[in-house]
């Protein structure tokens, strides 16, 4: 799963990166290198002008909550069980295959951490875990394949300017074998010349899933960091700091 990423590009930096033509972010987010679930991230979108507008979709970049809430959802809760969509099922689960065929994201990220499961056991006798950074080797912007809804908070009026929840989600893949060591799956990447049929709405669901692939070999690197990212309220760039391991 992907469960945690780091985020610090501003929206200028990826206004200019994903070449958005429209920026719907109010408040920029601070940097936030441990991204955890139902935290706002940044997302880049293709949408109409308007619901009524015949104009082709427009790259925008928003920012949406991470966990899908399902537009027929009662409970918005439900987003929190929502972070990731696995690739093998996305087109058949009730909850992702409506945004697929419609409603696909990229989620930029400076990388994503994974816990590899060590021979060391806890007080418990469980294995200890050690946090990894994985990341583009040329130290670029980590597109993911994401997902997103608009849910209708219905004890909202009709005026109310938060009857809107965007949420999204993770789509996930099988780990190559470099990565898999440390974990068996990982967040799908989207290459540069992919993006815009990717996020193109009027592309079907069936040539959008030949689009993804998993990162070709080489073009990520892992490294083990501090445990200190186990703590979702630790924050700060020393969270990437590579740890020397005995």
């Amino acid at each position: 799963m992907c469960g945690r990423y780091a985020s610090s590009r501003s929206p200028e930096d990826l206004v200019e990166e994903f070449e958005v033509l429209e920026s719907h972010v109010a408040q920029p987010l601070e940097p936030d290198y441990n991204v955890a679930p139902t935290k706002e991230v940044y997302a880049v979108v293709d949408r109409p002008p308007s619901r009524e507008s015949t104009e082709p979709p427009q790259r925008q970049l928003r920012v949406l909550r991470w966990g899908l809430v399902p537009s027929w959802a009662k409970d918005p809760s439900i987003g929190s069980r929502m972070i990731n969509a696995r690739m093998e099922t996305v087109a058949e689960k009730p909850a992702f295959r409506r945004a697929l065929a419609a409603r696909r994201c990229l989620l930029p990220a400076d990388g994503y951490f994974e816990w590899y499961a060590t021979e060391e056991l806890t007080e418990a006798g469980k294995p200890k875990k050690q946090p990894y950074f994985i990341r583009p080797q040329d130290g670029g912007t980590l597109a993911m394949a994401g997902l997103y809804e608009i849910w209708r908070d219905p004890t909202k009026d009709d005026d109310a300017e938060d009857r809107f929840r965007w949420t999204c989600t993770v789509i996930t893949t099988d780990a190559p074998d470099d990565l898999g060591r440390i974990h068996d799956r990982m967040p799908l990447m989207v290459e540069p010349e992919r993006w815009g049929p990717w996020l193109d709405p009027r592309s079907d669901a069936e040539t959008v899933l030949g689009l993804l692939t998993p990162a070709a070999p080489g073009r990520l690197e892992a490294y083990p960091v501090s445990t200190a990212v186990n703590a979702v309220r630790k924050n700060g760039p020393e969270l990437l700091e590579p740890l020397a391991l005995s």
